[in-house]
């Protein structure tokens, strides 16, 4: 069956992972480390960022964990305060984070739209943020159907998202391709029964997406030719 909509994952996806995130991990363990530079340097590499390089590893939980699971890792350091206070400051913390478009996305959404396909985001950031980052970036009406992890459909790799957004738009899975950066994504589009699609605009190399994706392309911007080969 042809592909006829587009499910995308937002951060390593829509927008550059690094460009993105790094900023957001600096400004955000600084703040709830009260600026101390030393604990914000320890406390940063159990959620796997050095502050020292300002760079993610490639298992870190923030790459495809929710804000929820993020909290959970960083709760052991602050005994003053709960996860859900966690999550708060995460949510508030994402919300402002500036975003680096992958390819510039007006033109390359409006040129899907154009052709028909429905267009939807599975992100694990809380819808709140997703939606923040979209309106920035000029796109959110652009997509029929936007949700993150706090939307009521699970988180990925759960296929949840995915199959809500099946039925948001009325079609069948099978005429959905999943577009992520994450093998989170991979594996939710496979568990959901979609065409899957991975980007490298993340921090997953080629090899570990390509057990689980039908094709890998560089970024989003390559897959209108590979969509009309």
């Amino acid at each position: 069956m042809a592909i006829s909509a587009l499910l995308f994952d937002k951060d390593g996806t829509l927008f550059d992972f690094a460009a993105t995130w790094e900023s957001f991990a600096r400004a955000f363990l600084l703040r709830v480390c009260d600026n101390d530079e030393i604990r914000a340097t320890a406390v940063g590499l159990t959620i796997g960022f050095d502050m020292q390089s300002n760079n993610f590893s490639p298992d870190s939980i923030v790459i495809a964990g929710t804000p929820s699971e993020i909290a959970a890792t960083l709760l052991p350091h602050f005994a003053d305060t709960t996860q859900d206070a966690l999550v708060v400051l995460l949510n508030e913390e994402a919300a402002t984070a500036p975003q680096a478009e992958a390819v510039p996305l007006a033109s390359f959404l409006d040129n899907l739209r154009e052709q028909g396909f429905k267009l939807g985001v599975a992100t694990n950031d809380a819808e709140a943020p997703a939606m923040a980052h979209l309106t920035k970036a000029g796109v959110s009406e652009r997509f029929d159907f936007i949700a993150g992890f706090d939307s009521g459909h699970g988180a990925k790799p759960g296929p949840g998202q995915l199959l809500a957004f099946a039925k948001h738009i009325g079609m069948e899975p099978t005429q959905i391709a999943m577009v992520g950066d994450s093998t989170h994504d991979l594996i939710a589009g496979r568990a959901a029964g979609m065409t899957t699609i991975g980007v490298l605009t993340g921090m997953a190399q080629a090899e570990d997406l390509a057990p689980h994706a039908d094709v890998v392309l560089p970024d989003i911007g390559h897959i209108p030719a590979w969509l009309a080969a």
